[in-house]
């Protein structure tokens, strides 16, 4: 049994979580999945109902009590966060960060990976060559908040925000992404990591995430390539030959960044799945999957929001939570899922994927009905 905690958000969150979930249900009926899920109101409309100061945080967007229910669920299935009537930041810093750093999601799990028939603006590109996962580091770095302002709205202003480094930081997410490796090579992936960092400048945090790179691939990895690649040369690399990555690893700022561009060349924010993670089975914590593209106010309640990246997220959902719970069927339901995206991704072949001609109800039943018919 898995137990999810569905947390719709804002704009167009409802609507794509209400599709990833039926897309469950179908594969579910396919593989005997047991599973429980409860919608939770937690949003940018709720806290402006309950008295939220939109130009300035107020109140909690979820509060210190409802994050510790959350540790009861397996997983938390996220839909959008932004309202256009709160300003930026409000929302994303009292639930998204406020849950990572909370949960202790010190892993952000992006896979980059173009689908049959989805189109690339790199030219001469195919699924061949775009295929890799990214892992970022979640909880450190510049996210973490520290540093101030003095002489505030003078010409004197002085700001300072600190990178924040930790040897564990590093450790645990440089393993994770080692043990990922190890993973894709027994699926016929070449089992290699390329650090991501800038170590020529910033030498402080550059060595602590070098070390662990190193001492851990030599003591614990030895079967796996390891490169490193600085991050600007990444940025280089992944719009003309990203098919040198196999898995990344990167700290928490330059992930952000990196992670977006992956989307970019996989077909755009509509197509980007993501987990937000703590995999570790020994702790009471829970990880979070949601698709990146924003909360889209604009299009919301029209049907015109692609589905496929909450779709893919829920696939992730079920193969993450499977893998920590060490249960099969979840992982054979997300792999369900993943297949059945691919056949239905292929129908739309040479179409943007941000402007289909389908609804996203629509687009889910395809889905749907992939699964049911082929009994993926």
């Amino acid at each position: 049994m898995i137990k999810i905690a569905v947390i719709g958000g804002d704009g167009v969150g409802p609507e794509v979580t209400e599709v990833g979930m039926n897309v469950m249900k179908a594969a579910a009926k396919i593989t005997g999945l047991s599973y429980e899920a409860e919608k939770l109101d937690i949003s940018g409309s709720r806290y402006l109902a309950q008295g939220g100061d939109p130009k300035k945080p107020s109140i909690p967007v979820i509060t210190d009590e409802e994050i510790d229910s959350l540790r009861d669920y397996d997983a938390i299935y996220l839909g959008a966060v932004g309202h256009p009537s709160v300003a930026p930041g409000i929302i994303e810093q009292g639930l998204l960060l406020k849950l990572r750093f909370d949960l202790d999601q010190y892993v952000n799990l992006r896979p980059v990976k173009l689908l049959p028939g989805v189109t690339t603006p790199l030219a001469a590109k195919t699924s061949k060559e775009i295929d890799f996962v990214a892992v970022r580091e979640n909880t450190e770095g510049l996210y973490c908040g520290q540093g101030g302002v003095m002489r505030k709205g003078t010409a004197d202003e002085i700001s300072t925000q600190i990178m924040i480094s930790t040897r564990k930081g590093a450790e645990r997410t440089i393993r994770y992404a080692f043990d990922t490796a190890v993973r894709r090579k027994a699926e016929g992936y070449r089992g290699e990591v390329t650090l991501i960092h800038k170590t020529n400048v910033l030498t402080h945090c550059g060595s602590t995430w070098m070390n662990a790179f190193v001492e851990i691939g030599d003591a614990e990895y030895p079967e796996i390539v390891r490169n490193y690649h600085h991050v600007d040369a990444c940025c280089m690399y992944m719009v003309t030959k990203p098919e040198l990555y196999d898995v990344i690893v990167v700290p928490n700022m330059f992930g952000d960044i990196i992670t977006d561009l992956g989307a970019a060349i996989s077909g755009g924010m509509g197509m980007a799945a993501s987990g937000n993670l703590n995999p570790d089975p020994n702790t009471r914590s829970v990880s979070m999957f949601e698709p990146i593209h924003g909360s889209a106010p604009d299009i919301a309640g029209q049907g015109k929001a692609n589905p496929i990246a909450a779709i893919m997220s829920m696939a992730m959902l079920l193969t993450e939570t499977g893998r920590k719970l060490n249960d099969d069927t979840a992982i054979k339901t997300g792999d369900v899922i993943e297949r059945a995206i691919a056949v239905v991704s292929a129908k739309f072949s040479g179409q943007p994927m941000d402007r289909l001609n389908a609804t996203t109800d629509e687009i889910g039943h395809m889905v749907v009905e992939e699964i049911k018919e082929r009994n993926l």
